[in-house]
């Protein structure tokens, strides 16, 4: 099949100054970005964000449901379109990504799916990629394409969402930071996420949250691998203003391997709570009541999320749908920093992040290859706050690389007003 070379495949620099990437920006303006899954929650939100970020981005709505693509295109306006895409189908998929300069992978759920269909074809079309994968096996299956897409040009992150995603690189400037401090070295990483009810993304992300119980969590301790029980784990962390006081539990999460492994912290962890609080305890219970290769199961969860989803709805009403990262980094000198994102929706939110990494992408952030968003090569160290500074659009709360008492709405005092 004969592939055009796209106007993203340019020459890429381990380091850009704001010239280069202002020449990036100017090179992609007027792109083609396919956002495959775009009638979904997730991906309608993203490619909304996308055209309030870069009007001038052409962008093509991908799924199955054509009457659901013309609504979601005539709220877009005139610079978009949409392409039935069968994500199954991998011809269906390549007559897609012809004459597009970069795919947005938003159709999960990814667990437990078994090739990494769209960043095949995004390597076989010379196509840049994205997806917002949240699944361990997914993100390293995904990895495995490197060497293919180097040897093909094209630029390529996986877990390129809100969480993980905008928190991988949240973490990686926390590392980076301490690092530049001198001898001081990281030792503990610890993710701590929180979304009332469903966070209003719909039943995608329902069916995520009950194939995580199926897996066990993999965390990190002083370099040894740790197995522990999902959802178990609980502690209450401060999100500070505007959410406060959570409970977390342990969830295998793929931030935990990469960070691990890309920015060379001995242990990490990462913990998801929920509310109301009968939600957690809903969670907590589910892998002990059902076996492990049920939750596995994806027509199974899906017959669970059928069940559950109406319920979830009318609960969400009321819970809403703020959510919060919090990003904590213990260092070899005894201090700890803390970076946290908070925003009162997390349907919008979750666009506006992945929105933030499209752009990175086009804008030639991305070397060629298959990238987590924390490796420089994913998106380069001088991109980073620039790709915070969109991602963080509309929160309520955004700050890095503080002391925890200076973000905690309680902070603890040792004495002679000094604050843990």
């Amino acid at each position: 099949m004969a592939v055009r070379a796209p106007l993203h495949l340019l020459p890429l620099r381990c380091s850009a100054t704001k010239e280069d990437q202002s020449e990036y920006r100017d090179k992609s303006r007027n792109a083609r970005v396919l956002v495959l899954g775009g009638t979904g929650r997730v991906g309608g939100s993203t490619a909304i964000a996308l055209s309030k970020l870069r009007p001038d981005l052409h962008i093509i709505i991908a799924g199955r449901n054509r009457e659901k693509g013309a609504s979601m295109v005539a709220t877009l306006g005139g610079n978009s379109g949409f392409s039935e895409v069968n994500i199954d189908n991998v011809k269906s998929l390549e007559a897609a990504l012809e004459d597009v300069d970069l795919v947005v992978h938003t159709a999960g759920p990814f667990q437990q799916a078994e090739k990494c269909t769209v960043l095949e074809a995004a390597i076989h079309t010379k196509t840049a990629y994205v997806d917002v994968c949240d699944d361990t096996t997914y993100a390293w299956r995904a990895k495995s394409f490197k060497s293919r897409a180097v040897a093909a040009n094209v630029p390529a992150i996986t877990t390129g969402g809100i969480y993980p995603g905008v928190s991988n690189v949240m973490a990686a400037e926390l590392v980076r930071a301490s690092r530049n401090e001198g001898k001081v070295e990281p030792e503990r990483l610890r993710f701590y996420y929180y979304t009332a009810g469903s966070g209003g993304a719909g039943p995608t992300i329902l069916a995520t949250s009950f194939l995580l119980l199926g897996e066990e969590v993999i965390a990190y301790n002083k370099g040894e691998v740790v197995k522990l029980k999902p959802y178990s784990g609980m502690l209450n962390i401060d999100f500070g203003k505007g959410i406060g006081k959570r409970d977390v539990y342990l969830l295998n999460l793929p931030e935990v391997r990469s960070a691990h492994e890309v920015l060379g912290v001995p242990s990490v962890s990462a913990r998801f709570g929920t509310s109301p609080f009968f939600w957690n305890w809903g969670m907590a219970a589910m892998p002990t009541l059902l076996p492990a290769e049920f939750l596995r199961d994806r027509s199974k969860v899906q017959e669970l999320v059928q069940l559950f989803d109406p319920l979830v709805r009318s609960v969400d009403r009321i819970a809403g749908e703020r959510v919060s990262m919090r990003v904590d980094l213990e260092c070899s000198d005894g201090r700890t920093v803390v970076g946290i994102f908070s925003h009162r929706r997390l349907s919008l939110s979750v666009g506006t992040a992945t929105a933030a990494f499209a752009v990175a992408i086009l804008e030639g952030s991305t070397q060629p290859g298959v990238w987590f968003p924390e490796e420089p090569e994913g998106i380069a160290i001088e991109a980073r706050e620039v790709l915070l500074e969109r991602a963080a659009q509309g929160t309520i709360n955004f700050v890095m690389n503080k002391p925890p008492w200076m973000v905690e709405t309680d902070p603890k005092e040792v004495g002679l007003g000094i604050y843990v």
